[in-house]
């Protein structure tokens, strides 16, 4: 795709919004047409013409967000935590007329992990299996989303659900460990993130493969 791509990235003014604008520069074939947050929630119907919208917001932010997407036919790429099973529900509704996207996690390495779980876990399915993950002090939620996700992956394939520990320590950006265990043998399936860039820059990956799709429900590893 040689095309550029039209951005809207909606939560502009968080930490992961500010690197999408930052790294966003860098990209061939990304252009930004605008940048939006809480204080446009009412007026977003007034914000340029795009063609993707990525959406690292809030809960209240991505009703506004996909409203817009729905009303001008535009793709959505969301990563907001806290959705209510209502809103994951509107968000698979809009799938039948825009292309939507909605991961817990953008890093490249954890969608292989996850593909990688659900081959460990066809083939080992009675070993005992656990899910190890560990970030900085200041993230309240525990299970991470991505180490459910994992979790969701695994249970699937097993027909058990793993056993979850966290820890939560100094400044750690993201571990998780997959860990399936036998007896006289273990396998652990590990990633570990160093820099947060990873996440905008996987995004922002998704954002330029999803504007190339037609209308349906995507996860971030259809894309890979």
């Amino acid at each position: 795709m040689g095309m550029s791509i039209r951005l809207l990235i909606h939560g502009a003014s968080g930490r992961m919004g500010q690197a999408l604008l930052r790294l966003a520069e860098q990209h061939p074939n990304l252009h930004i047409a605008a940048a939006s947050g809480r204080a446009d929630m009412d007026r977003m119907d007034a914000l340029p013409d795009f063609d993707i919208a990525i959406d690292f917001s809030s809960p209240e932010g991505f009703d506004a967000v996909l409203a817009l997407c729905l009303a001008r036919g535009k793709g959505l790429l969301s990563g907001s935590t806290g959705l209510s099973d209502a809103q994951f529900k509107a968000l698979d509704a809009a799938g039948s007329r825009i292309p939507v996207l909605w991961a817990s996690n953008f890093s490249l390495g954890v969608a292989v992990l996850d593909r990688l779980v659900a081959v460990a876990g066809k083939a080992l399915p009675d070993w005992q299996l656990d899910i190890l993950e560990a970030h900085h002090i200041h993230k309240k939620d525990a299970p991470s989303g991505t180490a459910l996700s994992l979790g969701r992956t695994a249970e699937a394939v097993t027909g058990h659900a793993p056993v979850y520990h966290s820890l939560r320590c100094g400044d750690v950006v993201g571990e998780h460990t997959v860990q399936f265990t036998g007896i006289g043998e273990r396998i652990e399936l590990v990633h570990r993130a160093s820099n947060r860039d990873i996440f905008a820059q996987g995004a922002l990956f998704a954002a330029w493969k999803l504007a190339g799709k037609v209308n349906g429900v995507y996860k971030f590893g259809d894309l890979l």
